[in-house]
């Protein structure tokens, strides 16, 4: 049986291979007991293994007296949404983000509509290894049917930006959905906003037309489409849609990194306010921060502790590399509608094409690999790196970022997967490619 990899962010795991019924019944009632049989909202992110699994949820949700508000097939930040619109207890998004099509997972929500912290993440993990509390025939909950088409979350998108300007500019924009979730509300916030609107994989059945993740290599054919189409922009979504990756008009990828430096540099522009990013981010956001005389902080790499720190520092805005913008005012998950309604906003108020926006922010280069590697394992790779580059400033605490003036590197287990990521930043390619080759030699040797 593979590995089932559980964490403070919730399960994931391949279905049929330690993602079984039984299982995710238990998860789900843990989740269910700790919630005491309150409401939970409940949705997916379009794979077709949630066909199955979603009943496994239910019988565990329903065994311990939860009122289920099922959403259907909706995206993770319309869950966290409709969290706090309804005033529930908790959520729960079936989703494996951007793993592959074999993957599924649950992410629990707690009340405040945001991914579980470090404290609830351990009490749930203790209710699952002691067991949860079912309730007798008469004590069992309900399921009610509400529409993932969600005007909540729309109209707190809506309320940042000028909408009317973005009608008046008539966007042409390349939406790639992946057959995510995506689909369900992006054509239609688009459409909404005045765009003329391309979609590709419109149809929420999880049958990917590309690798899942919102990579370079994975986005060809966006890049593509923009380019013959003449669009404006062209934005592609990971499955469950908290994620963005953007093509700018004239076809160039500018990456997953970038989405959070636009937003960054939109929103800073017109009010001051505290940021925060993870430790895997690139330099590009601290730099628009100081520029706009904003505080700058970092957190652990994960949603959940880019959340407890944006709450710890009353932040602004927040987010991470990976392509996921936290916008308080519509909810502390990360969230791919944001960022498309901020990026047009800012291309309305600039007067100006996006690629002449992504050149006037700080340019550097961000190279991403990593290595298959048994958690237990990460230190020894830590260590070797610590010893190899003794003249950097190290921060120990969630793997090993190491720190020089003009670049840095940063190994650490991933949350999701049983692998080591190792980053590595710099001003050009050239000097980005060889650190992080370097890192990974030095970390794949001490873990042999």
């Amino acid at each position: 049986m593979a590995e089932r990899i559980l964490s403070i962010s919730g399960l994931r795991g391949i279905v049929g291979d330690g993602l079984d019924p039984e299982y995710v019944t238990r998860f789900s009632a843990a989740l269910g007991t700790m919630l005491d049989g309150g409401t939970v909202v409940l949705s997916r992110d379009g794979r077709s293994t949630g066909d199955m699994l979603i009943h496994a949820v239910l019988a565990g949700l329903l065994g311990t007296g939860c009122r289920v508000i099922d959403l259907g097939i909706a995206s993770t930040p319309t869950c966290g949404v409709m969290v706090t619109a309804l005033g529930a207890a908790g959520g729960l998004q079936l989703t494996a983000s951007h793993n592959p099509i074999e993957w599924n997972g649950l992410k629990p929500f707690s009340s405040r509509g945001s991914v579980f912290d470090k404290a609830l993440g351990e009490r749930l993990l203790s209710v699952l290894q002691s067991g949860p509390t079912y309730r007798g025939w008469n004590g069992l909950g309900s399921v009610e049917v509400a529409s993932a088409e969600n005007s909540e979350h729309l109209a707190r998108v809506f309320k940042l930006v000028d909408v009317a300007a973005i009608k008046a500019r008539r966007f042409k924009v390349v939406l790639d959905c992946n057959h995510g979730s995506g689909s369900v509300l992006g054509p239609k916030m688009l459409r909404d906003l005045g765009c003329e609107v391309t979609v590709m994989g419109d149809t929420p059945d999880g049958q990917f037309e590309h690798p899942a993740e919102p990579l370079k290599e994975n986005l060809t054919s966006l890049m593509a489409a923009v380019t013959s189409s003449g669009a404006d922009v062209g934005f592609a979504q990971d499955p469950d849609a908290d994620r963005l990756a953007i093509v700018d008009n004239t076809g160039r990828y500018i990456g997953e990194e970038l989405t959070l430096g636009l937003c960054a540099d939109h929103v800073l522009s017109r009010k001051k306010g505290p940021v925060v990013v993870n430790g895997s981010t690139s330099r590009v956001t601290a730099d628009l921060a100081q520029k706009h005389g904003c505080q700058f902080h970092r957190s652990h790499v994960g949603e959940a502790n880019v959340v407890s720190k944006m709450l710890e520092v009353k932040a602004l805005l927040g987010g991470e590399g990976n392509g996921g913008v936290i916008e308080p005012q519509v909810g502390y998950v990360r969230d791919s509608f944001v960022s498309m309604a901020y990026v047009l906003d800012g291309l309305v108020s600039r007067k100006i094409t996006l690629d002449t926006w992504v050149d006037t922010l700080p340019q550097y280069t961000i190279i991403k690999d990593k290595l298959h590697c048994p958690r237990e394992r990460v230190d020894q790779a830590c260590a070797a790196l610590m010893k190899a580059y003794g003249t950097a400033k190290a921060t120990e605490g969630d793997g090993l970022r190491l720190d020089w003036p003009d670049r840095w590197v940063q190994v650490r287990a991933s949350n999701t997967e049983p692998i080591i990521r190792v980053i590595a930043e710099a001003p050009n390619s050239d000097t980005a490619k060889s650190l992080c080759a370097e890192a990974v030699e030095l970390a794949k040797k001490a873990v042999q």
